[in-house]
């Protein structure tokens, strides 16, 4: 399978416009010129010629250091994916009937999902007859939200779900 690169700038003698927009190194409008005479140009301060854009016309054309430029370009995408995280979901789960230090436990796990940045899915399990109690699962995920309301929108207010019930929060978001 073949890696995708992104598509690399047309530099130097692969400019085939008759006429572009010239921009020096400090960024600069120097006007329009014809493809060779921006060459030279570049080539005379020892720079390359790299298209920026072709979408306007005539397409603009900027005299830098091809080298360094690339080099910048992909520090940024570097630097982009570094700060890109993508939000998982946890999920944590338990009885209704949980012991309260069980239910510490648990509701720490949650607090460190939450705070790296995750969701979290909050499940109580009924077994058998255990389903006649909803109204104690409910009063426990309303507990848990209440105890995380702090740190922690609820996404999902708990419903039922099959022989489950679940409640989704989500991280807040820091107000800086």
């Amino acid at each position: 399978m073949k890696k995708k690169y992104k598509e690399e700038p047309i530099i130097n003698e692969r400019i085939k416009y008759p006429r572009v927009r010239l921009i020096d190194v400090l960024g600069t409008q120097l006007g329009i010129y014809s493809s060779e005479e921006a060459l030279q140009l570049a080539i005379q301060k020892g720079l390359d010629l790299v298209m920026i854009s072709d979408k306007s016309e005539p397409p603009v054309c900027r005299i830098i250091d091809y080298g360094k430029y690339k080099f910048a370009q992909e520090k940024k995408a570097k630097e982009a994916k570094k700060k890109q995280h993508n939000a998982s979901i946890k999920e944590v789960k338990m009885r209704y009937k949980i012991e309260e230090h069980d239910y510490k436990v648990r509701l720490n796990q949650t607090l460190r999902f939450l705070q790296a940045g995750d969701k979290v899915k909050v499940t109580v399990i009924f077994r058998g007859r255990e389903i006649q109690h909803l109204n104690l699962a409910m009063e426990l995920l309303n507990k848990m939200a209440q105890d995380l309301i702090n740190i922690a929108n609820i996404q999902q207010s708990p419903s039922r779900d099959g022989k489950n019930m679940i409640m989704i929060l989500s991280p807040q978001k820091i107000k800086s």
